[in-house]
């Protein structure tokens, strides 16, 4: 008898081996028509595996996490299937999935156009409405090369090759195409029905740029039809939003290729950044930190100590002075332990928080680059503490609060916690990891927090929490984290003097709450698609004069509200004043103040707020109070 036991607890007995598929029957045929795979002892297989021992047993369908991502990398398949029927002498390579979707490699010997991707998406839904079965079988990896060499897939032949000559490999059969698969994959292709390409791109084969480049058709595929309506409405809105188009649009920055993956920012960028900078800078002084400033060029030697050198090497731009090798900063850590070590230092100094806006380089690969949120040169707002054991649990849970009302302030209420567990490639004894991990970890329950744990997405060094915010539509953006380090400290004989007298080795505690400036900026300009609260706003208040006779008392009005310490532009010209609304409309400043003669007489303004607000007249003084709740309440 072989025993299935259920999600539920419940257990059923069956008297023979049995497939995923049968359970899911016996169970119902409502599930057995839902069923896209199986989870057999915790591990996802296709819905025709079979059951020959006592197990665990999860009937996987659309509405399980499982079930999308076994329908994304089916959908990929499904694609490729398509482009072969259209374009036999296509060749495919690899179609995993990704995050909202999947891709698939191609080459082929013209550009796959816009009308292209329109005739293939057509042809993927003829081919699921066919509804096909997905079968499986398994080769010896040299029989798998010898098929794929048979019908030109040089590509999957290579692939192939490269596995061990004693492996077998498996392949999936839907229709009239095969692809190589580990799996697993849908019953049928009946399963695969709200799906949609979105664009084509080059990628070079296995990803070096000495290899023929290929096209790479991005789709994404979902459970439920409003699920992937939602999901181009949020693209749709994405768009707008782009914080590209706004920079250029608001005249914020720009990036030039005389220095690619640098930011050259604009005076309303700048504004916008010290606004940001200037309020981190309150929160270290307010919570204890002592802000530092540490070099950008260290010698190799140093980055050698602490493991960088060799993690690190290939994104580090270096250079070499007087027979000595050098390397710009991708990161602030090493610094802060030199610092740390000036002096004598007593458990009387601890825990010691250092905060830097430290600029660092990282010589990102060009296609990476992306606007302001993906950079070489950038500036966190990185933090270090220095503490004992005994300190971990109550620096984390302060540092958590902390970041919970700065993300506030910012306007994100939302936070997705995660713990990211030690990697295979590490440094440090299991004893120091399992300590890490375990201070994290009881943080955030001692803070209230639901969190997830990311196995093996730890830094090579420590553990971290990451915390992720949600935007205005939805998307997460990961920009704090809190990790502890144990190795760093060692490595560079970093010590105090202990209670007892003794010579001891404090715990770095590594932490950044918005991250990259550059990146948050950028997600800030697309939280508020531009229109920012007053209080990060680069220019809170634009004044406007009707006509000649009012210019000397719009600039009165200007020069008041700028000794009050607001960010104030005013036009004067000769225009209509709708026109002059208009054009700064677009801005998308707080306020607009209109002085016509009515204005001038009573010392008022005509105010308008974003939106399209009529406020009506007020004296410079209500305004003034109004503007400066606005920026206490971060409005």
């Amino acid at each position: 008898m072989i025993q299935v036991t259920l999600p539920d607890g419940s257990q059923r007995e069956y008297p023979n081996p049995v497939t995923v598929a049968e359970v899911a029957a016996s169970i119902g045929p409502g599930l057995a028509k839902a069923a896209l795979a199986g989870k057999v002892d915790g591990k996802i297989v296709d819905t025709s595996y079979t059951i020959s021992e006592n197990s665990p047993v999860a009937i996987v369908t659309a509405k399980d996490p499982d079930g999308l991502e076994v329908i994304r990398h089916s959908t990929a398949h499904l694609l490729a299937y398509a482009v072969k029927q259209l374009f036999p002498d296509a060749q495919v390579t690899i179609g995993p999935v990704i995050e909202n979707g999947f891709f698939y490699d191609f080459s082929y010997k013209r550009p796959f156009t816009p009308e292209d991707l329109a005739a293939i998406e057509k042809r993927m839904a003829e081919l699921a409405a066919k509804d096909e079965p997905v079968t499986r079988r398994v080769l010896r990896r040299d029989e798998a090369v010898a098929h794929f060499k048979s019908i030109g897939e040089q590509y999957k032949a290579e692939i192939i090759a490269s596995i061990p000559a004693n492996e077998d490999v498996s392949l999936y059969r839907e229709g009239g195409f095969e692809d190589l698969c580990r799996g697993p994959h849908v019953p049928s292709t009946g399963k695969l029905r709200f799906f949609k390409l979105m664009k084509v791109a080059g990628a070079y084969w296995r990803g070096d740029h000495r290899n023929e480049m290929l096209q790479r058709i991005y789709g994404t595929a979902w459970a439920t039809k409003e699920e992937l309506q939602q999901y181009l409405t949020m693209l749709e809105e994405a768009e707008k939003r782009d914080h590209r188009k706004l920079g250029r649009e608001l005249d914020l920055f720009h990036i030039d290729d005389h220095a690619p993956g640098m930011v050259f920012w604009h005076p309303k960028g700048w504004a916008v950044w010290q606004q940001v900078e200037q309020y981190m800078r309150r929160v270290y002084r307010d919570n204890g930190y002592q802000e530092v400033k540490g070099p950008q060029l260290l010698d190799k030697t140093l980055w050698e100590k602490t493991g960088h050198w060799d993690k690190y090497r290939e994104n580090m731009f270096t250079t070499e002075s007087e027979k000595r090798d050098f390397a710009l900063k991708p990161m602030n850590c090493p610094g802060h332990i030199l610092i740390f070590k000036q002096g004598i230092k007593s458990y009387r100094d601890l825990p010691l928080r250092y905060g830097e806006f430290g600029q660092c380089h990282r010589n990102e690969p060009t296609g990476s680059l992306h606007g302001i949120m993906r950079v070489r040169g950038f500036t966190q707002d990185d933090g270090h503490i220095f503490c004992t054991e005994d300190h971990i649990l109550g620096e984390c849970m302060a540092y958590t609060s902390l970041l919970q009302n700065v993300y506030r302030d910012f306007g994100f209420e939302h936070i997705i916690y995660k713990v990211a567990t030690r990697p295979a490639q590490r440094i440090g004894s299991d004893e120091s990891w399992d300590k890490a991990e375990q201070a994290l970890i009881e943080s955030l329950r001692a803070s209230g927090c639901e969190f997830e744990i990311s196995p093996g997405e730890g830094a090579f060094y420590g553990p971290k929490i990451e915390y992720t915010l949600k935007d205005a539509i939805g998307r997460q953006w990961q920009c704090g984290t809190m990790q502890v380090d144990f190795s760093m400290p060692e490595r560079l004989d970093a010590e105090y003097v202990g209670e007892d007298g003794a010579r001891h080795r404090p715990v770095m505690l590594h932490r950044a709450i918005v991250g990259s400036m550059e990146r948050f900026i950028g997600i800030l300009v697309e939280q508020y698609a531009g229109a920012l609260p007053c209080w990060l706003a680069p220019v809170q208040v634009v004044v406007l004069n009707i006509t000649d006779s009012q210019a000397d008392y719009a600039r009165s009005v200007v020069k008041e509200l700028q000794n009050q310490g607001l960010r104030v532009e005013f036009d004067l010209r000769n225009e209509k004043i709708t026109y002059k609304i208009r054009g700064h409309s677009l801005q998308k400043p707080p306020y607009i103040l209109v002085v016509g003669d009515k204005e001038k007489a009573a010392g008022a303004v005509a105010v308008r707020a974003r939106g399209n607000q009529d406020l009506g007249a007020m004296s410079i003084d209500a305004f003034s109070q109004r503007v400066a709740s606005d920026i206490a309440n971060k409005l």
